[in-house]
């Protein structure tokens, strides 16, 4: 089983698991759906006779620049081992408020790539869940995700990274999954008992309110696993969550 990952120990997770990556990977096309630099998706098609279902991967990071799709590559190369078209797409974190460019771009990438499934890590979650809400992702999956940003913004979840994201509370209807219930779609929230980053209490809270008001919204605990387990393919659990993901 990986280990258990800290503050402390973080960096040292991503080169890792970007070491695996690298010994693991097959040839990818990165192809632009945008003018921008940041308007990028990996595109990983799996051996074996087309066609295959389609996974557009969303990296996480609270929306912070310092983020970037290098963090869901190991995520989009096993998925594309287990018979996925992975997308891996990349978006523009332009900083606080300025969180309309950075939906229009994974509204886009959805637009251009027509995935089957919307698969996102912590804050990449967030932004699977609200392409479900607009219709433009048949199925979700929310890897510790970020469900509700309103209880993020209340928790202070990130270093208050909701209200640098939106730049004012006032914006929730515009970007908020949970005030979007129902979203219509199938919806998978996979979240680590141990995540001290996204509790799991935030996914439990989410999961009910999406059953309340009639959506089909599974909830996966994983009890050995921390926030970063759900994107690590050397995670023992790692393939309960391929089975789980819907299709």
């Amino acid at each position: 089983m990986a280990a258990p990952h800290t503050a402390r120990d973080i960096d040292a997770f991503f080169a890792a698991l970007s070491s695996w990556a690298q010994r693991h990977d097959s040839p990818f096309t990165s192809i632009e759906y945008g003018s921008d630099v940041d308007q990028v998706a990996d595109v990983r098609v799996p051996a074996g006779p087309a066609p295959h279902p389609t996974a557009l991967v969303i990296h996480g990071g609270f929306w912070r620049r310092a983020f970037t799709r290098r963090n869901t590559e190991a995520l989009a190369i096993a998925l594309a081992d287990a018979g996925w078209r992975t997308v891996n797409v990349e978006y523009r974190r332009l900083g606080p408020g300025r969180f309309r460019e950075l939906l229009s771009d994974v509204e886009e990438a959805a637009r251009t790539f027509h995935p089957q499934l919307a698969v996102g890590h912590s804050a990449g979650g967030h932004l699977a869940l609200w392409l479900g809400a607009r219709g433009l992702a048949p199925a979700v999956v929310a890897l510790g995700g970020v469900c509700d940003l309103e209880a993020a913004a209340r928790a202070g979840l990130g270093s208050d990274a909701v209200e640098e994201f939106l730049g004012t509370l006032s914006a929730l209807d515009e970007a908020d999954p949970a005030r979007m219930l129902p979203l219509g779609v199938p919806q998978l929230l996979v979240h680590g008992r141990l995540d001290d980053r996204v509790p799991l209490a935030h996914a439990k809270d989410y999961a009910l309110a999406a059953r309340a008001a009639g959506d089909d919204c599974a909830l996966l605990v994983l009890d050995d696993a921390d926030h970063f387990d759900p994107i690590d393919p050397r995670y023992d659990g790692f393939a309960r969550i391929v089975e789980a993901l819907p299709r």
